[in-house]
């Protein structure tokens, strides 16, 4: 009898041009390892490791339990869920949206980060997204086709883009999208509403979509306040923000947020997302609504100061384990220079020799290359571990 053989057709040529995402990848060895019994403590990672204010728990309990909250929902969300989005920018920012035309729920802002590409870009176009960047901003890219324009946060600027630059690059004519972030991934640079001005004024000059990713305006250090680029004169017509309740209320696992942009932008973004996915579960809507409206501001402070005590160890511990950090005052991450400047080895070496799970800059762009990123988002017991076993790890190198 012949051996029937299984096929398999062809995957797309997308494919081939997107590598695997990096925290996948270091998703599967820390479960080999785990599979051994290793105990692995993850500094890698930028989730919160505390819960969200006990109050949000509890509306989603009750809402829960009501029978008719099951069904399909809205593909535009809630509409509490969209007031509260409003309510808290013109609370926060004094920014003035349209809660019906100019605010859509998303499943975690990177699901919308990712379909803002796919609604705007075609093969041939460019998007411009910094050289340390959340791999989002390229992928998105890439599965639509487009072209990656790398624009150079200047090291010696606190990691603000170099827009003279990017003004010689060849293919900034095709150019539609630009994406910045502050507080930045992975840099934890901060910047203020000047920054924002600029940025319009160069979109503006080349007609384009200033895409701004600002899930961390509310974890925040020494006394910085984040602006939203939609505070700068003129925004809103030329600018979509993206925010999220994953960092703002310690809410990661519950893949709740929201864009904010004119209505030609958001009914655009909502055809890929509608025939991509559904809305979400109402109990979420509630209690994300809740979130915004209902959270003290004294919550946000306590929870920064215990952020910023763990950064202030890393900080301090880095000297001794082979790093120079760069001292941030937003987001929940330290970016360390490696003094013999090979991120992989010290990456791998970490993970294997001390059992301490660190990212390696190059996963964040062409500049990344050299350097790592360390997470707060650990309890302070575990952190203080983490910090031990690289200083006996290092030591042993040297």
């Amino acid at each position: 009898m012949a051996t029937q053989t299984s096929f398999l057709p062809k995957t797309a040529a997308r494919l081939d041009r997107m590598p695997p995402y990096g925290f996948e990848l270091i998703n599967r060895r820390l479960t080999q390892l785990a599979a051994s019994g290793v105990d692995v403590i993850r500094l890698d990672i930028g989730s919160p490791d505390m819960p969200p204010p006990p109050p949000v728990i509890e509306m989603l309990k009750r809402s829960a339990d009501n029978p008719k909250f099951h069904s399909y929902g809205s593909y535009r969300g809630l509409p509490a869920f969209r007031k509260a989005v409003a309510a808290y920018y013109a609370r926060r920012f004094g920014v003035q949206v349209d809660p019906d035309k100019e605010v859509l729920p998303l499943i975690g802002s990177k699901e919308g980060i990712v379909n803002l590409a796919l609604a705007f870009i075609d093969q041939g176009d460019a998007v411009i997204a910094p050289d340390l960047n959340y791999p989002a901003y390229t992928m998105g890219t890439l599965m639509a086709g487009g072209e990656v324009i790398f624009m150079q946060l200047d090291p010696s600027r606190s990691y603000l883009p170099n827009l003279d630059a990017l003004r010689a690059h060849p293919s900034l004519n095709r150019a539609k999208l630009l994406w910045v972030n502050y507080p930045n991934n992975p840099t934890g640079a901060t910047c203020d509403l000047a920054l924002y001005d600029e940025l319009i004024a160069f979109c503006r000059e080349h007609r384009l979509l200033l895409c701004s990713d600002n899930p961390y305006a509310e974890v925040v250090y020494d006394g910085y306040r984040a602006p939203s680029a939609l505070q700068a004169a003129g925004a809103l017509d030329c600018t979509v923000e993206f925010m999220s309740l994953s960092k703002l209320y310690n809410m990661a696992g519950w893949r709740l947020g929201a864009c904010i942009a004119r209505q030609p932008i958001i009914d655009a973004l909502l055809v890929i997302k509608s025939n991509m996915d559904s809305g979400h579960f109402r109990p979420m809507y509630e209690a994300g609504a809740l979130a915004l409206n209902e959270t003290p501001q004294s919550w946000i402070d306590e929870r920064n100061a215990i952020y910023q005590a763990r950064r202030d160890a890393l900080l301090a511990a880095c000297p001794s384990i082979g790093l120079t950090a760069f001292k941030t005052s937003g987001s929940l991450y330290i970016w360390a220079k490696v003094d013999d400047g090979n991120d992989a080895a010290y990456v791998e070496s970490a993970l294997d020799q001390a059992q301490v799970s660190l990212t390696p800059g190059a996963m964040y762009g062409p500049a990344g290359k050299g350097y790592v990123r360390l997470s707060v988002g650990i309890e302070d017991a575990r952190l203080q571990e983490a910090i031990a076993r690289l200083q006996a790890w290092y030591a042993k190198r040297h």
